[in-house]
Protein backbone atom coordinates (compact mmCIF):
# COMPACT_ATOMS: atom_id res chain seq x y z
CA UNK A 1 0.00 0.00 0.00
CA UNK A 2 3.01 2.64 0.94
CA UNK A 3 4.50 1.78 -2.31
CA UNK A 4 1.39 2.04 -4.35
CA UNK A 5 1.28 5.75 -2.71
CA UNK A 6 4.80 6.65 -3.92
CA UNK A 7 4.56 5.67 -7.18
CA UNK A 8 1.21 7.72 -7.66
CA UNK A 9 3.32 10.25 -5.75
CA UNK A 10 6.05 10.14 -8.64
CA UNK A 11 3.93 10.17 -10.87
CA UNK A 12 1.93 13.15 -10.13
CA UNK A 13 5.15 14.92 -9.63
CA UNK A 14 6.30 13.80 -12.88
CA UNK A 15 2.86 14.83 -14.51
CA UNK A 16 3.56 18.40 -12.67
CA UNK A 17 6.80 18.73 -13.85
CA UNK A 18 5.99 17.62 -17.49
CA UNK A 19 3.54 20.24 -17.86
CA UNK A 20 4.93 22.95 -16.21
CA UNK A 21 8.25 22.02 -18.90
CA UNK A 22 5.95 22.30 -21.67
CA UNK A 23 4.24 25.58 -20.47
CA UNK A 24 7.62 27.18 -19.94
CA UNK A 25 8.73 25.87 -23.42
CA UNK A 26 5.85 27.47 -24.59
CA UNK A 27 6.19 30.61 -22.60
CA UNK A 28 10.10 30.91 -23.77
CA UNK A 29 9.77 30.37 -27.69
CA UNK A 30 5.80 30.32 -28.68
CA UNK A 31 4.34 33.01 -26.72
CA UNK A 32 1.32 34.28 -28.13
CA UNK A 33 2.16 38.00 -30.45
CA UNK A 34 0.32 40.53 -30.24
CA UNK A 35 -1.64 42.90 -32.77
CA UNK A 36 -0.72 45.68 -34.58
CA UNK A 37 -3.52 47.47 -32.83
CA UNK A 38 -2.34 46.92 -29.37
CA UNK A 39 0.93 48.50 -29.87
CA UNK A 40 0.32 51.17 -31.74
CA UNK A 41 -2.28 51.81 -28.76
CA UNK A 42 0.72 51.42 -26.56
CA UNK A 43 3.14 54.05 -28.43
CA UNK A 44 -0.08 56.50 -28.43
CA UNK A 45 -0.37 56.58 -24.71
CA UNK A 46 3.01 56.94 -24.38
CA UNK A 47 3.13 59.61 -27.00
CA UNK A 48 5.84 58.74 -28.97
CA UNK A 49 4.53 57.76 -32.50
CA UNK A 50 0.42 56.58 -34.00
CA UNK A 51 -1.00 53.99 -35.96
CA UNK A 52 -1.91 57.06 -38.43
CA UNK A 53 1.89 58.73 -38.68
CA UNK A 54 2.78 55.35 -39.62
CA UNK A 55 0.05 54.73 -42.16
CA UNK A 56 1.12 57.73 -43.77
CA UNK A 57 5.13 57.10 -43.92
CA UNK A 58 6.50 57.40 -46.69
CA UNK A 59 7.66 52.86 -47.38
CA UNK A 60 8.22 50.54 -48.91
CA UNK A 61 7.50 46.62 -48.01
CA UNK A 62 10.56 44.54 -48.63
CA UNK A 63 11.46 40.59 -48.10
CA UNK A 64 13.83 38.05 -48.08
CA UNK A 65 14.67 34.53 -47.54
CA UNK A 66 16.25 33.45 -44.29
CA UNK A 67 19.64 31.08 -44.52
CA UNK A 68 17.24 28.05 -43.67
CA UNK A 69 14.08 29.22 -45.68
CA UNK A 70 12.10 31.63 -43.87
CA UNK A 71 9.90 34.45 -45.42
CA UNK A 72 11.58 37.68 -43.95
CA UNK A 73 8.99 40.52 -44.13
CA UNK A 74 10.29 44.76 -43.59
CA UNK A 75 9.75 48.43 -44.38
CA UNK A 76 11.73 50.73 -46.63
CA UNK A 77 12.19 54.06 -46.19
CA UNK A 78 14.64 56.02 -48.02
CA UNK A 79 13.92 59.75 -46.53
CA UNK A 80 17.99 60.07 -47.63
CA UNK A 81 18.37 58.78 -50.47
CA UNK A 82 21.39 60.12 -51.24
CA UNK A 83 23.26 59.04 -48.48
CA UNK A 84 23.91 55.63 -47.76
CA UNK A 85 23.68 55.13 -44.18
CA UNK A 86 21.40 52.96 -43.26
CA UNK A 87 19.67 51.82 -39.50
CA UNK A 88 18.63 48.61 -39.46
CA UNK A 89 15.72 48.26 -36.42
CA UNK A 90 15.01 45.55 -34.67
CA UNK A 91 11.87 44.95 -32.37
CA UNK A 92 11.21 42.73 -29.06
CA UNK A 93 9.45 39.59 -27.97
CA UNK A 94 5.83 38.77 -29.12
CA UNK A 95 5.44 42.33 -31.11
CA UNK A 96 6.81 43.45 -34.75
CA UNK A 97 8.11 46.09 -36.45
CA UNK A 98 5.05 48.10 -35.52
CA UNK A 99 7.10 48.95 -32.13
CA UNK A 100 10.22 49.78 -33.80
CA UNK A 101 8.41 53.23 -35.65
CA UNK A 102 9.39 54.75 -32.67
CA UNK A 103 12.74 55.41 -33.34
CA UNK A 104 12.66 56.38 -37.00
CA UNK A 105 12.70 60.24 -36.37
CA UNK A 106 16.05 59.68 -34.32
CA UNK A 107 17.41 58.00 -37.25
CA UNK A 108 16.32 59.81 -40.13
CA UNK A 109 17.47 62.78 -37.74
CA UNK A 110 21.12 61.42 -38.40
CA UNK A 111 21.07 61.43 -42.15
CA UNK A 112 19.69 57.35 -41.93
CA UNK A 113 17.92 55.67 -44.36
CA UNK A 114 15.45 53.19 -42.28
CA UNK A 115 15.18 49.21 -42.48
CA UNK A 116 12.21 48.05 -39.84
CA UNK A 117 12.30 44.32 -39.58
CA UNK A 118 9.68 41.84 -38.48
CA UNK A 119 12.05 38.95 -36.94
CA UNK A 120 11.29 35.27 -37.51
CA UNK A 121 7.97 34.34 -36.00
CA UNK A 122 7.00 37.71 -35.69
CA UNK A 123 5.10 39.96 -37.89
CA UNK A 124 5.02 39.12 -41.43
CA UNK A 125 7.73 37.13 -41.60
CA UNK A 126 8.12 33.07 -40.92
CA UNK A 127 9.30 30.80 -38.43
CA UNK A 128 7.87 28.47 -35.88
CA UNK A 129 9.77 28.90 -32.77
CA UNK A 130 11.95 32.25 -31.20
CA UNK A 131 15.88 31.49 -30.38
CA UNK A 132 16.78 34.46 -29.07
CA UNK A 133 19.50 35.42 -31.57
CA UNK A 134 20.41 32.01 -31.73
CA UNK A 135 19.03 31.97 -35.70
CA UNK A 136 18.15 35.61 -35.83
CA UNK A 137 21.53 36.49 -35.67
CA UNK A 138 22.04 35.04 -39.34
CA UNK A 139 18.96 36.55 -40.30
CA UNK A 140 20.71 40.06 -39.24
CA UNK A 141 23.58 38.76 -41.18
CA UNK A 142 20.97 38.26 -44.79
CA UNK A 143 19.28 41.75 -44.26
CA UNK A 144 22.71 43.52 -44.20
CA UNK A 145 23.73 41.61 -47.14
CA UNK A 146 20.59 42.90 -48.66
CA UNK A 147 21.32 46.46 -48.20
CA UNK A 148 24.63 46.24 -49.78
CA UNK A 149 23.43 44.24 -52.72
CA UNK A 150 20.79 46.77 -53.10
CA UNK A 151 22.26 49.94 -51.99
CA UNK A 152 26.18 49.47 -52.66
CA UNK A 153 28.90 48.18 -50.42
CA UNK A 154 29.95 51.48 -49.38
CA UNK A 155 26.94 51.37 -47.35
CA UNK A 156 27.67 52.37 -43.56
CA UNK A 157 25.13 50.26 -41.32
CA UNK A 158 24.09 50.68 -37.77
CA UNK A 159 21.90 48.51 -35.77
CA UNK A 160 19.34 49.17 -32.71
CA UNK A 161 17.29 46.49 -30.69
CA UNK A 162 15.03 45.81 -28.31
CA UNK A 163 14.73 43.41 -25.78
CA UNK A 164 14.87 39.83 -27.29
CA UNK A 165 16.25 42.87 -30.59
CA UNK A 166 18.90 43.86 -28.15
CA UNK A 167 20.14 40.57 -27.43
CA UNK A 168 19.37 39.54 -31.35
CA UNK A 169 22.03 42.15 -32.10
CA UNK A 170 24.65 41.57 -29.87
CA UNK A 171 24.77 38.05 -30.59
CA UNK A 172 25.21 39.26 -34.65
CA UNK A 173 28.52 40.93 -32.89
CA UNK A 174 30.55 37.21 -33.51
CA UNK A 175 29.77 37.71 -37.30
CA UNK A 176 29.67 41.46 -37.98
CA UNK A 177 30.53 42.61 -41.34
CA UNK A 178 32.44 45.17 -41.86
CA UNK A 179 30.32 47.90 -42.86
CA UNK A 180 28.10 47.86 -39.69
CA UNK A 181 29.46 50.39 -37.26
CA UNK A 182 27.67 49.97 -34.31
CA UNK A 183 25.36 48.98 -31.88
CA UNK A 184 22.36 50.24 -29.76
CA UNK A 185 21.15 47.18 -27.27
CA UNK A 186 18.21 48.67 -25.55
CA UNK A 187 17.16 46.35 -22.71
CA UNK A 188 18.63 43.52 -23.39
CA UNK A 189 19.82 40.14 -21.84
CA UNK A 190 23.13 38.91 -21.08
CA UNK A 191 22.47 35.33 -21.09
CA UNK A 192 19.65 33.23 -21.73
CA UNK A 193 19.64 30.40 -18.91
CA UNK A 194 20.07 33.51 -16.43
CA UNK A 195 17.29 35.32 -17.90
CA UNK A 196 15.03 32.15 -18.08
CA UNK A 197 16.12 31.57 -14.45
CA UNK A 198 15.37 34.99 -13.09
CA UNK A 199 11.83 34.64 -14.30
CA UNK A 200 10.94 31.55 -13.24
CA UNK A 201 12.40 31.79 -9.78
CA UNK A 202 12.22 35.66 -9.35
CA UNK A 203 8.97 36.32 -11.29
CA UNK A 204 7.01 33.44 -10.95
CA UNK A 205 8.40 31.47 -7.88
CA UNK A 206 9.01 28.40 -9.38
CA UNK A 207 12.41 26.53 -8.40
CA UNK A 208 14.63 26.53 -11.52
CA UNK A 209 15.58 22.75 -10.31
CA UNK A 210 14.76 20.48 -12.15
CA UNK A 211 12.54 22.81 -14.37
CA UNK A 212 15.31 24.39 -15.91
CA UNK A 213 17.65 21.57 -17.10
CA UNK A 214 14.33 19.70 -18.40
CA UNK A 215 13.30 22.86 -20.22
CA UNK A 216 16.73 23.35 -21.67
CA UNK A 217 17.06 19.91 -23.05
CA UNK A 218 13.00 20.21 -24.61
CA UNK A 219 14.51 23.26 -26.28
CA UNK A 220 17.39 21.56 -28.10
CA UNK A 221 14.42 18.69 -29.46
CA UNK A 222 12.03 21.24 -30.70
CA UNK A 223 13.69 24.24 -31.65
CA UNK A 224 17.40 23.31 -31.61
CA UNK A 225 19.45 25.34 -29.54
CA UNK A 226 20.08 24.75 -25.94
CA UNK A 227 19.73 27.70 -23.80
CA UNK A 228 23.51 27.59 -23.04
CA UNK A 229 24.16 28.49 -27.01
CA UNK A 230 22.84 32.15 -26.35
CA UNK A 231 24.95 34.58 -24.24
CA UNK A 232 25.72 38.27 -25.26
CA UNK A 233 27.67 38.08 -22.82
CA UNK A 234 30.48 35.77 -24.24
CA UNK A 235 29.71 37.48 -27.34
CA UNK A 236 30.39 41.27 -26.33
CA UNK A 237 34.01 40.20 -24.42
CA UNK A 238 35.30 39.54 -28.03
CA UNK A 239 33.69 42.83 -30.30
CA UNK A 240 35.55 45.91 -30.30
CA UNK A 241 32.23 47.17 -32.16
CA UNK A 242 31.12 50.53 -30.96
CA UNK A 243 28.15 49.84 -28.52
CA UNK A 244 25.38 51.58 -26.50
CA UNK A 245 23.90 49.51 -23.72
CA UNK A 246 20.16 51.56 -22.77
CA UNK A 247 18.54 50.17 -19.56
CA UNK A 248 15.84 51.36 -17.26
CA UNK A 249 16.52 51.34 -14.07
CA UNK A 250 14.04 50.31 -12.84
CA UNK A 251 13.90 46.81 -15.49
CA UNK A 252 12.52 43.30 -13.69
CA UNK A 253 11.49 41.48 -16.54
CA UNK A 254 15.30 41.92 -17.90
CA UNK A 255 16.79 43.02 -14.98
CA UNK A 256 18.97 46.12 -15.12
CA UNK A 257 21.96 44.57 -14.30
CA UNK A 258 22.33 42.61 -17.47
CA UNK A 259 23.25 45.69 -19.23
CA UNK A 260 25.93 46.62 -16.61
CA UNK A 261 26.96 43.37 -16.71
CA UNK A 262 27.11 43.17 -20.77
CA UNK A 263 28.77 47.12 -20.56
CA UNK A 264 31.49 45.76 -18.33
CA UNK A 265 32.93 42.48 -20.01
CA UNK A 266 33.12 44.57 -23.12
CA UNK A 267 36.45 46.37 -24.40
CA UNK A 268 35.71 49.80 -25.53
CA UNK A 269 34.46 51.62 -27.49
CA UNK A 270 31.05 51.23 -25.21
CA UNK A 271 28.48 53.63 -23.50
CA UNK A 272 26.33 52.47 -20.68
CA UNK A 273 22.76 54.70 -20.50
CA UNK A 274 20.70 53.99 -17.26
CA UNK A 275 17.59 55.51 -17.68
CA UNK A 276 16.18 56.63 -14.10
CA UNK A 277 12.08 55.47 -13.14
CA UNK A 278 11.92 52.73 -17.08
CA UNK A 279 10.93 49.77 -16.58
CA UNK A 280 11.10 46.99 -19.44
CA UNK A 281 10.96 48.46 -23.40
CA UNK A 282 10.04 52.02 -22.11
CA UNK A 283 13.18 54.05 -21.63
CA UNK A 284 12.51 55.99 -24.86
CA UNK A 285 8.89 57.10 -23.76
CA UNK A 286 10.27 57.72 -20.06
CA UNK A 287 12.82 59.93 -21.40
CA UNK A 288 13.22 60.53 -25.21
CA UNK A 289 15.54 63.71 -25.05
CA UNK A 290 17.74 62.66 -23.02
CA UNK A 291 17.37 59.01 -25.36
CA UNK A 292 17.55 60.56 -28.58
CA UNK A 293 20.80 63.11 -26.93
CA UNK A 294 22.85 60.34 -25.84
CA UNK A 295 21.75 58.39 -29.29
CA UNK A 296 23.37 61.14 -31.52
CA UNK A 297 26.01 61.45 -29.57
CA UNK A 298 26.81 57.93 -29.98
CA UNK A 299 26.51 57.89 -33.24
CA UNK A 300 29.00 60.81 -33.82
CA UNK A 301 31.57 59.42 -31.68
CA UNK A 302 31.02 55.68 -33.71
CA UNK A 303 31.04 57.15 -37.18
CA UNK A 304 34.06 59.38 -36.30
CA UNK A 305 36.38 58.05 -38.55
CA UNK A 306 34.23 56.83 -41.40
CA UNK A 307 34.13 59.03 -44.82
Amino acid sequence: MVFSVIILVLLLVLLIASGLMHFTFRQVTQMKLQTNESMFEYLERTGVFSQERFDTLDKREVQTTSKDGLKLHGYVLEPHPDLQRWAIIVHGYTVSLAVSTQYIDMFQQKGFNILLIDQRRHGKSEGKYTTYGYEEKYDIEVWVTWILENYGKDCVIGLHGQSFGGGTVLEYLSIAHPNVKFVIADCPYSDLTELIRHQLTVLNKIPAFPLLPMVDRYTKRKAGFRLGQVSPLKTVENSTLPVLFIHGTEDNYVPTHMSQDLYNHKPEPKRLLLVEEAVHGNAFGVDPNRYIHEVHSFIEEALDTVT
